[in-house]
């Protein structure tokens, strides 16, 4: 396969930076925001991410089949453009909700979450398998996910900085702004996948939604990726509630997101530039075996531990550039092995997609009811509250996280 453009690669690239002006306030800003202006309960935000998640999660394999169905001469284009009002018009309404009392506030998130979430799994399915299909060259594949990763993680740098300095309506008005902008440029500019080698019909079947698992290489993947995914949305869900209840740096929590995330995109060079000399998943391997290196540290920080919590936070980034960069490339690379590329990229990457949602779903619907179980009240915790936060938050991702690590060492993806 030739080399991919510069231009084109960052034209592709370009359309995650608004996508992760939705994914990263709905990770890490809802809980604390529907907890400080309705007054609700950790249980019932976790119950309704929990809800909305596995809704979400569970149409995102039948979206990937209607994508693949779609593919035309404008490939991944169509999908795309039917996402973009869904998407805004339910980030507007999480985060600018009207006056309600507590029951209808809930009634209006749970809405709101379906409607963001619907437009966001269009979206990224259909972007996500057109760069799959755009290659499967081991050094491109990479660079493509590598690039892609890095304009998301410069829309989680603004989202994580705009809030922080200028709110929220300000975040609203640059997603809207970005989201409209790069879909143009992606649309005029992106490079195109070849129309000989594309499927234009498909059947949605339950066999049909089913057929990733056939291929032994992608359940070994799928396994990784879903107990890795779990170990990352738990500390991503906690993140706030650490930062002030534990650490009681509360007004640093901006700029360590800032850090954690630039430090990933300074990363994605090093990544790609290991996976060409060791293969992606030996360097996967070594990016989480960092991680839970690094990560473990968390859990004996005292209040106050603002330089060492700094720390943890730039080299744990330049960790999960591993994690950003290299599953969706090796994923791209068993699509070629099993003879998929150009023909099942959504319906791969719509299970994919219920993964990371699922994850998430878990994380939030689980770990949230589980600390308020076990004594933690933000905003006023106790000593056994924060004993339970911490281990959730430092301890728990780095277990789920090695047993990451033992399945990716024994599995066949080293060959891909």
């Amino acid at each position: 396969m030739k080399p991919l453009k510069h231009g084109g690669v960052f034209a592709y690239s370009i359309f995650a930076l608004p996508l992760a002006l939705v994914a990263l306030p709905i990770y890490i800003y809802v809980p604390q925001f529907y907890v400080d202006r309705f007054g609700l309960t950790l249980t019932s935000i976790g119950t309704v991410l929990l809800f909305a998640r596995l809704v979400d999660a569970f149409i995102d394999p039948m979206i990937g089949m209607w994508v693949d169905g779609t593919k035309n001469h404008t490939a991944f284009i169509r999908p795309i453009w039917i996402a973009i009002l869904p998407l805004l018009f339910g980030f507007i309404a999480i985060f600018h909700p009207p006056a309600l009392a507590t029951t209808m506030s809930l009634v209006w998130f749970t809405a709101a979450l379906m409607l963001v979430y619907t437009g966001f799994s269009i979206a990224s399915i259909s972007h996500q398998s057109w760069g799959a299909a755009l290659t499967t060259a081991r050094g491109e594949r990479s660079r493509l996910t590598a690039t892609r990763e890095a304009c998301g993680l410069i829309g989680v740098v603004l989202a994580a900085l705009v809030p922080e300095l200028y709110g929220l309506h300000w975040l609203s008005l640059l997603f809207a702004i970005t989201l409209l902008i790069s879909s143009v440029i992606l649309s005029r500019y992106a490079p195109r996948t070849d129309p000989k080698t594309i499927i234009t019909q498909q059947v949605i079947s339950l066999r049909s939604l089913l057929e990733p698992f056939h291929q032994s290489q992608f359940r070994w993947l799928f396994a990784i990726f879903i107990v890795n995914g779990i170990a990352a949305a738990i500390p991503a869900t906690l993140f706030l509630f650490f930062a002030r209840d534990q650490l009681q740096l509360a007004q640093y929590a901006g700029l360590f997101l800032v850090l954690y995330f630039v430090t990933a995109a300074v990363s994605m060079p090093f990544w790609v530039a290991l996976s060409r000399r060791i293969g992606e998943s030996y360097a996967w391997l070594i990016g989480m075996l960092l991680a839970i290196i690094i990560f473990a540290a968390t859990y004996s920080l005292d209040s106050g531990a603002l330089q060492a919590f700094t720390a943890i936070c730039v080299m744990s980034g330049f960790a999960l550039g591993a994690d950003l960069a290299l599953p969706p490339a090796i994923l791209a690379g068993v699509l070629g092995r099993v003879g998929h590329s150009g023909q099942r990229e959504g319906t791969y990457f719509g299970v994919w997609n219920w993964a990371t949602k699922m994850n998430l779903a878990l994380a939030a619907g689980i770990s949230l009811p589980l600390l308020e179980m076990l004594g933690y009240m933000p905003g006023t915790p106790t000593k056994d509250g924060l004993q339970a936060l911490c281990f959730a938050y430092a301890l728990l991702p780095c277990v789920l996280k090695l047993i990451a690590v033992i399945i990716l060492w024994r599995s066949p993806l080293h060959d891909v």
